[in-house]
């Protein structure tokens, strides 16, 4: 075991190029190490305004009070770790920058983060697999993708994850809200449970709230099998604001392992836009439904599938 703290003043910068970073996609790394703090007002300068293409991976026990600034991609990456808490971490990037999301987490136990404010090119959080209990609380989004569960289920190695909270989050002007998404395919089951959105505040953005199992962005994915990826003991509670789209809530669950027990409640979205009026789509989920207007409403019934041939 080994104990350590950083203090980081005034700006860090990485190397232009690839080419000169010590460590292969690594800039700034913490391995191997119990009890690390790394604290004060600096900032981390990735200098991805050069080409956006390699990671600035963190791996740490407390990052307080630091900034990250243009990362070539990820800005912080936080993967196999335990017990790690973020707090009044600044985060950015221009909006249109690719794959810089603000701070990735997977297959870990126990990380938190608080009072932070994030703006980049991509999801500003993002959870991926064999990820449990895992905080997001007090942190503003904006621009970027939204906070997002996944993409799961893409890979073959890919591990449950569970115990998501996501809590006192406000949302300005993101490509989505608040979401989970699996790539249909999969190749084995796996689950994504007890995930939880409350407290949310959406201000212009695009998708507020999303299930999206037929996740496919890159590729022509028709008459692919559905996803094995069991979504179940999910809640969107007490999430208001305005949508940059009509379709304000989007709930898609797989075909081959419909979602159970989400819950919808006190939810109180708007649109203004001239693309439609107000409106939701569900499908292979029944959930409990209060507190929502009838356009936001729509999965009072289970939508099934068409049958095997």
């Amino acid at each position: 075991m080994s104990q350590s703290q950083h203090q980081v003043h005034g700006t860090l910068q990485a190397p232009e190029k690839d080419s000169e970073l010590t460590t292969n996609e690594t800039w700034v790394g913490f391995e191997n190490v119990d009890m690390i703090t790394v604290s004060r007002s600096g900032t981390f300068d990735g200098q991805g305004v050069l080409p956006w293409s390699r990671k600035t991976a963190a791996k740490a026990k407390i990052v307080l009070d630091v900034s990250s600034l243009n990362s070539k991609n990820f800005h912080i990456h936080v993967f196999r770790c335990i017990n790690v808490t973020f707090q009044h971490v600044h985060i950015t990037a221009p909006g249109d920058s690719k794959n810089t999301d603000g701070i990735h987490i997977g297959k870990s136990t126990g990380i938190n983060i608080t009072h932070t404010n994030i703006g980049t090119g991509d999801d500003c959080v993002s959870i991926g697999d064999g990820s449990n209990q895992i905080t997001v609380i007090n942190v503003t989004c904006g621009p970027g993708h939204g906070i997002s569960i996944g993409s799961l289920a893409r890979y073959n190695n890919e591990e449950s994850l569970a115990g998501i909270r996501v809590k006192n989050c406000t949302l300005t002007n993101t490509q989505n809200g608040v979401r989970i998404k699996t790539w249909p395919n999969s190749p084995l089951a796996t689950t994504a449970s007890d995930i939880h959105f409350e407290d949310i505040i959406m201000v212009n953005v695009g998708n507020p709230i999303v299930i999206d199992q037929l996740y496919c962005p890159y590729k022509k994915c028709d008459n692919l099998s559905p996803s094995k990826v069991k979504i179940s003991n999910v809640s969107f509670k007490n999430i208001k604001g305005s949508s940059a789209t009509a379709l304000a809530l989007k709930i898609v669950c797989s075909s081959g392992s419909r979602c159970e027990n989400v819950e919808l409640t006190d939810i109180d979205l708007t649109y203004n836009g001239a693309k439609g009026t107000l409106t939701s789509q569900c499908l292979n989920v029944k959930p409990t439904i209060s507190g929502l207007i009838s356009a936001l409403a729509c999965a009072t019934s289970i939508v099934m599938p068409p049958p095997l041939i």
